[in-house]
C-alpha cells in the first residue's frame, strides 16, 4: 500500500452519523460527521428516528469525497460498523444504515467490502499511532453514551484479535449518568462535553458535594444509585460543584477497575476510549503506575476513523496473503 490507496469508513451510531477517509500510510484524510438532533429536555432518541437522520445525512457526509479529488477512483476498501460490540448477538438497527450504504458502494465500485464492530473502531481509533499500537495483550475501555465496558483483547494472528468483556458497568453507564443529571440541570444533550468544562474549571482536590462512593468490586460498578443521588441533588445544590464531585467520583471509580483488573489478568497496557474518555478532567486526574492511553480527544468520541483504519488494515493482510478480499 501507498499514499495513493484510500480506504473508506462508515459508521452510524444512536448519535452521530460518521464518514472518514485513511490512506494508505493510515493518515486521516477526511473525517466528517454530523450529529443526530436530539429535542431540547429529551434525553435521548428513538432508534426509528435515528435511522431517518442516519439517512439524510449520508447525501453530504458523503458529498464531502468531493473536496478531495486525488480519492476518487482510488478507494480500494469500504469498511462499515455493523454492531455495537464484537460479540454474537449485538444488534442494533442504527447500524444498518452505514451497512446499507457501504455494501452498495462496495458492490458498484467492485470493492472488498468489510464489517466491524462500533466499539473496535473506537479502540482502532486510539490506539492507531500510539505507544500501545504494537500491545498484543491489553484491556480496552470503551466509556460512552451507551456502553461502560472493560474488554481485554490479545492478538490471535495479523490484526485479529480475540475480544473478552472482564469489567464495566453492571447498569447504567457513565455516558447516561452525565446525560440524564445534565439535562434535568438544564444542559443540551449530549451533555458531556459542557459537564466537563464546569468539572475542569476547579482543582480536583476541591470538596462541594459529597456523592456516595462508588463501588468497584471484581473490575465492575453500579451507577444508578449515583444517578438517584444527583438527581435529587439537582434542585437544592450548586449546579457547578455537582458536576465537579461527580465527575471526580468517576475518575476515582476508573481508576479502581483499572488496579483491579490489572492486578486480575496481569495486564499493564490500558486504552480509554469512546466520548467520555475525551474528558480532560478525566485525563488530567486519571494518575496510575501502568501505560495508559487516552489519544486524540477527537477520535475518543464517535467516529468513523477507527473503522476505515481496521478496513485498511484488513485489506493489506489480504492483499499480502494474495487473496481476493471479498
Amino acid at each position: 500500500m501507498n499514499e495513493k490507496d484510500f480506504f473508506l469508513g462508515i459508521d452510524t451510531s444512536n448519535y452521530k452519523t460518521s464518514v472518514a477517509v485513511v490512506d494508505g500510510l493510515g493518515r486521516t484524510i477526511l473525517d466528517e460527521r454530523k450529529l443526530i438532533d436530539v429535542a431540547k429536555g429529551e434525553r435521548g432518541i428513538r432508534q426509528s428516528e435515528a435511522v431517518f437522520q442516519h439517512t439524510n445525512n449520508f447525501p453530504l457526509l458523503i458529498k464531502s469525497i468531493n473536496n478531495f479529488p486525488e480519492i476518487k477512483g482510488n478507494i480500494k476498501a469500504v469498511s462499515v460498523s455493523s454492531k455495537p460490540r464484537p460479540v454474537q448477538g449485538s444488534y442494533m438497527p442504527v447500524f444498518n444504515c452505514g451497512y446499507s450504504l457501504g455494501s452498495s458502494l462496495s458492490s458498484v465500485l467492485g470493492i472488498p467490502f468489510y464489517e466491524f464492530s462500533h466499539q473496535e473502531g473506537h479502540i482502532e481509533a486510539v490506539k492507531f499511532g500510539s505507544k500501545l499500537e504494537n500491545s498484543r495483550r491489553f484491556i480496552a475501555f470503551h466509556f460512552s453514551g451507551g456502553t461502560t465496558e472493560a474488554v481485554l483483547a490479545v492478538r490471535t494472528s495479523g490484526s485479529d484479535k480475540n475480544y473478552q468483556i472482564v469489567g464495566g458497568s453492571r447498569d447504567i453507564s457513565y455516558g447516561q449518568l452525565l446525560d440524564r443529571v445534565g439535562v434535568a440541570m438544564g444542559i443540551s444533550f449530549p451533555c458531556g462535553r459542557e459537564m466537563d468544562k464546569t468539572a475542569s474549571c476547579f482543582d480536583v482536590n476541591s470538596d462541594f458535594i459529597k456523592i456516595p462512593r462508588i463501588n468497584v468490586k471484581d473490575g465492575y460498578i453500579n451507577i444508578s444509585g449515583q444517578e438517584t443521588f444527583c438527581l435529587r441533588a439537582v434542585e437544592n445544590s450548586d449546579s457547578d460543584g455537582l458536576i465537579h464531585s461527580l465527575f471526580k467520583e468517576i475518575t476515582y471509580s476508573i481508576k479502581e477497575m483499572t488496579i483491579q483488573l490489572a492486578k486480575k489478568y496481569e495486564v499493564n497496557d490500558f486504552i480509554y476510549a469512546g466520548g467520555v474518555a475525551s474528558s480532560r478532567f478525566i485525563r488530567e486526574n486519571l494518575k496510575l503506575d501502568y501505560n495508559i492511553c487516552f489519544g486524540n480527544p477527537e477520535l475518543s468520541a464517535d467516529n468513523a476513523v477507527g473503522i476505515a483504519l481496521l478496513g485498511r488494515s484488513r485489506y493489506g493482510i489480504e492483499t499480502d496473503n494474495g487473496n481476493s478480499a471479498k
